[in-house]
């Protein structure tokens, strides 16, 4: 068994000792061999001082997070939370949602195919979709709608197939089309379009969905990072973004 088919839903909640402890320095070598030797799958991407005291909070390939003591004798996967003024905190969904922000806000505006009304947008969202997906070609079919309410919505490409795959070439052809709002429009309706190459992102955006963890289509990603995953009516999408 993988360390990431460990992962646990249960929020632990409790009294921390005063008791010192030893934080492990960012990128720590030893925390990222450790894991390597217990489970050579893992792609550690960085390691930090954990909220828990004696932790180091591990980011690994796929927007997954560990939590392994400083000394490698006790790990676990799943998501930390922490009690505030009675209430609990996801101190692992901030760090998800913050990643989520800085990837995305990196891409370049021009690299994504954005559908909007005329006028100011009063909202914008990020949805990483797949051109074959039954789901996202539902939610396209609604684009007026959702720009009725104002929402600007900014597609990346993320075929589930993989990159080399059918769909994979057909969203290559669309980001390339001399109209490319109008090719994913016809790909969305079942249509062939011309084949096409250039300098396309469709890549990039897939590996970049890939590190947010996207697991299917479509995902929304509302401007604070947060995740709305799957289909959402106009009217649900307007409500959730307080429109």
């Amino acid at each position: 068994m993988t360390l990431l088919k460990m992962r646990t839903l249960a929020a632990g909640v409790g009294c921390a000792l005063a008791a010192p402890w030893a934080a492990a320095a960012e990128d720590d070598p030893a925390i990222a061999d450790c894991l390597a030797g217990l489970d050579g799958s893992l792609t550690v991407q960085g390691v930090q001082p954990a909220d828990v005291p004696g932790f180091s909070e591990v980011e690994v390939a796929g927007g997954d997070f560990l939590y392994v003591s400083n000394d490698c004798r006790f790990l676990f996967a799943g998501n930390l939370y922490e009690v505030r003024d009675g209430d609990l905190y996801g101190i692992t969904e901030a760090r998800r949602t913050a990643k989520r922000r800085s990837l995305i806000d990196a891409i370049p505006a021009g690299d994504m195919l954005a559908f909007t009304s005329n006028g100011e947008p009063e909202a914008s969202v990020v949805i990483f979709t797949d051109t074959d997906c039954g789901y996202c070609r539902q939610l396209h079919r609604r684009m007026v709608d959702y720009n009725a309410f104002g929402i600007e919505v900014r597609y990346l490409a993320y075929p589930r197939a993989g990159v080399g795959s059918p769909t994979y070439d057909r969203m290559v052809s669309a980001w390339c089309a001399d109209d490319p709002l109008d090719a994913l429009t016809r790909l969305k309706n079942d249509e062939e379009i011309a084949p096409k190459t250039c300098d396309h992102p469709v890549a990039e955006q897939f590996q970049i969905g890939q590190q947010v963890g996207i697991s299917g289509t479509p995902t929304i990603i509302l401007a604070d990072g947060r995740v709305v995953p799957g289909y959402v009516t106009p009217e649900q999408l307007a409500d959730l973004l307080g429109l």
